[in-house]
């Protein structure tokens, strides 16, 4: 079970670990599967899954001799709090300069 306590910024960090997050939004893929699709080697992927696991990011399941991965939407959670409250902080910074061009357009026109 994963214990959330791995920094999920440094999860996607890698480019790799952000390709498996990508494989796995079609559909849930073994280790194996995974792999595959990678020049390095199995347990290098498998160090990747891990932290993408200990990250709350994927769940693994077993089924039968297999490891299938498949994406955790609450292991986003973090990430996604925090790309929200920049949108919303950059969204107040560019209304506050909209506010201001438009006062400034305001008082050239009434010279």
């Amino acid at each position: 079970m994963p214990n959330y306590n791995y920094d999920p910024f440094h999860a996607i960090a890698d480019p790799g670990r952000r390709d498996i997050l990508m494989m796995l939004t079609t559909e849930k893929l073994s280790i194996n599967a995974i792999a595959n699709n990678f020049d390095i080697s199995r347990p290098a992927v498998s160090k990747h899954i891990k932290i993408l696991d200990e990250a709350g990011f994927i769940t693994i399941t077993e089924q039968g001799r297999e490891r299938y991965c498949q994406l955790n939407q609450k292991g986003f959670e973090e990430v996604k709090h925090w790309i929200v409250f920049f949108e919303q902080f950059w969204n107040q910074k560019l209304l506050n300069l909209e506010k201001l061009l438009h006062k400034r357009s305001s008082k050239k026109t009434k010279k």
